[in-house]
């Protein structure tokens, strides 16, 4: 066998025995089962499937030829398979381990939620436990409780505040200043406004509990689940019955532990659905031998006998902004190759050609550039040979908006114990047995998270004492050698 590099074998070349047992032995990843599975029996049983005749053969597949320069004096082979990890890119090592499902349970039910835009904690609270913090207001503090029923909009709001004042309310807060209800307030449409109804105005006191809680009620109802207290002199505080970011204005739905899943659209990644990696065109790819020019087929998408329209707008594209064709790509311009990798926008490119039959033809077009073009073709196309043949011009990268991490912006700032999903994902496996053990909790956590913490950490300490803590929880399933796996 001379060359082999099928998955982590580096041009691997070597000679067996026939008649003989052989053992290939090493560490993990080392490359033991590619040589034996992927190379050696792929290609046995390839050549032994090409040898049936037609119709047999369309009942066992087109098998693919493994990455190999020769393999002389092979048999036809069999194989007693090893048990292979899931193939789906979706499959990670805390999924397949099921550890994932046990940690999207914790942080639906003690995990911290925080504005994605901010990074300030976001909380819910009861009326009751509004009041309560009111209450903790130095005695003699005076304050008012308003409800911001309109923040940041644009228009009237004529009909709403004759509303309000119907209902009973007397005076709000319109853009900083206090006016009264009964006169005519007018505001101009096209800026935007905020406006805070006075629902009464207190002093911090034993027996105003009461009062207090009524005035709070109203204003949630007023404001939807939003409620302000304005102390005097003092700062404005505000309440929020809901998952909310009051400065950012960002609303959240109830922690669940589907928000933590990229395999659900309601925890995925809405850029890459939850793979955590893209295609990316790459240029190396479209350009393999920099020093042929484009006449001699430098773009490889473009060159051959078949491409004559792409071929005919190259010329026009390079006679109309003076691109040499006969010029090794390596030696064209910073601003050439921009233009035929990134197209030259709306400029019109006037094309001319001698058609078959001797006649000049001419039409106007534009010239997308290399990469657009690709894309293009890779994300319209329902074919999976064309799909195919486009992404040998990509690479796999992670994703520009989660940056690998699967999930979407909310449920990546949610913590327990200061550390998110994704960052407890990316620690090794060791690390992370030492995080969950050394989590300090509140007593109601601690309540609410026992049996999970324990099955959790049962099942990390299994991986450690069968020597995977190198591994981590994010590890994407496919990419785990065999014995890993197994």
């Amino acid at each position: 066998m001379r060359g082999a590099r099928e998955h982590n074998l580096k041009d691997l070349s070597l000679e067996l025995p026939r008649d003989q047992l052989i053992v290939f032995t090493g560490l993990s990843g080392s490359g033991k089962s590619s040589l034996a599975f992927d190379t050696i029996y792929a290609e046995g049983q390839r050549r032994y499937v090409e040898s049936l005749s037609a119709y047999a053969r369309q009942f066992l597949g087109q098998m693919e030829k493994p990455d190999v320069e020769f393999i002389e004096g092979l048999s036809p082979a069999i194989s007693i398979d090893q048990k292979s990890a899931s193939r789906n890119p979706r499959s990670t090592v805390g999924t397949v381990t099921e550890i994932h499902d046990y940690l999207r349970l914790l942080y639906a039910r003690i995990g911290v939620p925080h504005c994605p835009e901010c990074g300030r904690v976001v909380s819910r609270q009861t009326p009751q436990q509004i009041v309560d913090q009111v209450l903790e207001l130095e005695a003699g503090t005076k304050f008012q409780v308003l409800a911001p029923v309109v923040r940041g909009r644009k228009g009237e709001f004529e009909a709403m505040l004759k509303e309000l004042a119907r209902e009973g309310f007397s005076r709000a807060r319109v853009d900083g200043e206090v006016r009264d209800l009964t006169e005519d307030i007018r505001l101009d449409r096209y800026y935007q406004h905020t406006i805070e109804i006075i629902v009464d105005r207190l002093v911090a006191k034993e027996g105003i509990e009461r009062r207090l809680t009524d005035s709070l009620e109203t204003a949630l109802r007023l404001a939807e689940g939003v409620a302000m207290v304005d102390i005097i002199d003092g700062p404005t505080l505000t309440f929020s019955q809901h998952l909310a970011c009051e400065f950012d204005g960002l609303s959240f739905e109830e922690l669940q532990p589907r928000n933590f899943s990229f395999n659900s659209p309601y925890g995925a990644c809405t850029e890459c659905s939850g793979i955590g990696t893209r295609f990316q065109v790459d240029m190396d790819l479209i350009v393999p031998d920099p020093d042929l020019s484009l006449e001699d087929g430098g773009i490889v998408i473009w060159s051959g006998h078949r491409d004559k329209y792409h071929q005919r707008v190259l010329t026009a594209v390079a006679e109309r902004f003076a691109i040499p064709m006969d010029k090794p790509f390596a030696k064209l311009s910073k601003k050439h190759r921009t233009i035929l990798m990134s197209g030259a926008g709306d400029e019109p490119i006037d094309v001319s050609y001698v058609n078959r039959w001797g006649r000049k033809r001419r039409y106007m077009t534009t010239f997308e550039g290399a990469f657009p073009f690709i894309n293009r073709r890779y994300q319209d196309t329902d074919s999976d040979a064309a799909r195919a043949y486009y992404q040998q011009f990509m690479r796999e990268v992670p994703c520009d908006a989660c940056e690998g991490a699967r999930l979407n912006p909310f449920s990546r700032a949610v913590t327990v114990g200061e550390m998110t999903l994704p960052d407890l994902g990316a620690l090794s496996l060791r690390r992370a047995s030492e995080v969950i053990d050394g989590l300090e909790l509140s007593e109601r956590d601690a309540k609410i998270a026992d049996l999970v913490l324990r099955e959790v950490s049962a099942r990390l300490r299994f991986l450690l004492d069968v020597g995977l803590d190198y591994l981590t929880l994010s590890r994407t399933a496919a990419t785990l050698a065999g014995g890993e796996a197994q």
